[in-house]
């Protein structure tokens, strides 16, 4: 799996970054509380750091059947520090025990936090953190199933993750970069899904004051370029709202096989306003993937940037998706490949295409074009120009797409995210 390219920053250009050397198995690193761990071989590697098994030193080598591994990278780098401060704030496993016993829930799909750390060796520092260990990633499992997920298995990954959301946001965090790759099966059971990654995680409401809106140019498109929310387009910070239509925009992918502004990846403009043409045509967009008395967009886009989400009204959305197609959610995940005779996919991805990359000038009151001041949106202000020449065409509308380019982006800051961990760590 190729790396994603790293976070530029505040418009500049990433920073050169050290990378792990390989630690030899058998070394021993000793957390914060004492307790020693003992590094099996390396099973998966980002772009700054090594993923370790690891296990309670013991006399014995690390096991295949060890529960746990260990992230390790340089200590002057940043991603494992940033995701670490979520694990030690949300992520400890008495935490978890109890929201699962408070929501009666048999599984929550965030790892545990065991223990993290500082190792020196060789005169050089680094960080460490324990996690739970876990089997393969979503993506795998979605290239394998022809990257069509069957409707089920589509509407059971996003109860899972109204789970795992709810529990995050409550714990006053947003994740920020939910995708296939950032979602892993059990390492032990292959029907329970954890999201991973918490690299970009935000703490929106610290001591439970929520942040303001604020957009922020320099800050604009960043994420994974494909899911990234509409605020994140704009450079305001990740919130709840953010999080549910990214989720939303990867459900939409894994039933389709694709997103409509997929072929335009590098123009993150391109792809901002393809997704704001979405969000005036929900009814549309979904016909073609879900059924039309799935509202679970329009319920996202309804929200305010500080609100708080309708978690249980937006799982019940997906639970009427499921019986809406006699299914229900049996706890097992079927990953079987679509049928392509039931439904081809060319045709699906045909239509849902043609409705999205129409150059069409957006509507001015989409709700998405609004400036939005402490989670109230108001109408922009039309320009002298916009007021002589409303319907400007498709040539002045990309030249103002390259002009707002060159303005917003720096050399290195398309897609704005720290390395892809490879994932897989069975």
């Amino acid at each position: 799996m190729a790396p994603k390219k790293k976070s530029a920053g505040k418009g500049r250009a990433a920073a050169k970054r050290k990378l792990a050397e390989e630690f030899p198995p058998g070394e021993v690193l000793t957390d914060t509380a004492k307790r020693a761990w003992k590094l099996g071989p390396p099973v998966g590697q980002g772009g700054f750091g090594l993923i370790y098994l690891a296990d309670e030193n013991s006399e014995r080598p690390v096991g295949a059947d060890t529960r746990y591994v260990i992230k390790v990278e340089p200590s002057d780098n940043g991603p494992l520090f940033s995701e670490l401060k979520f694990y030690m704030r949300a992520a400890k496993p008495d935490m978890i025990h109890r929201w699962m016993k408070t929501h009666k829930l048999k599984t929550l799909g965030v790892p545990r936090y065991w223990g993290s750390g500082l190792h020196e060796r060789g005169g050089k520092r680094y960080r460490f953190m324990v996690i739970d260990r876990l089997g393969i990633d979503l993506q795998k499992k979605f290239e394998e199933c022809g990257k069509r997920f069957p409707r089920k298995l589509v509407l059971q990954l996003g109860l899972r993750l109204l789970d795992i959301l709810e529990y995050i946001h409550d714990h006053e965090y947003v994740h920020a970069d939910i995708k296939a790759s950032n979602l892993m099966l059990s390492h032990s059971d292959p029907n329970q899904v954890y999201l991973v990654d918490y690299g970009l995680a935000y703490r929106y409401a610290p001591e439970n004051v929520l942040k303001e809106y604020k957009e922020d140019p320099k800050r604009c498109h960043d994420g994974t370029i494909e899911f990234t929310s509409i605020d994140a387009h704009k450079g305001a910070s990740a919130s709840r709202r953010g999080d549910l239509e990214i989720m939303s925009y990867c459900m939409v992918q894994w039933l389709c096989g694709r997103l409509p502004w997929e072929d335009k990846l590098q123009d993150p403009l391109y792809v901002r306003d393809s997704k704001i043409r979405s969000q005036d045509n929900i009814i549309e967009f979904m016909s073609k993937c879900f059924s039309p008395q799935e509202k679970f967009i329009e319920e996202v886009k309804s929200l305010g940037y500080q609100d708080e989400p309708a978690y249980e009204k937006l799982r019940s959305i997906l639970q009427a998706g499921l019986k809406a197609t006699q299914a229900k959610d049996d706890g097992k995940l079927d990953f079987t490949p679509v049928n392509a005779a039931v439904s081809h996919p060319a045709q699906v991805n045909v239509d849902t295409l043609t409705l999205f990359t129409q150059h069409n000038t957006t509507q001015r009151n989409s709700p998405y074009l609004l400036t939005e001041v402490n989670g109230v949106r108001k109408l922009p202000k039309k320009t002298p120009r916009q007021r002589k020449a409303p319907s400007a065409g498709n040539q002045s509308d990309a030249k103002s797409r390259r002009v707002a380019m060159s303005t917003q982006m720096s050399p290195g800051h398309t897609m704005k995210s720290r390395s892809r961990t490879k994932k897989t760590i069975s």
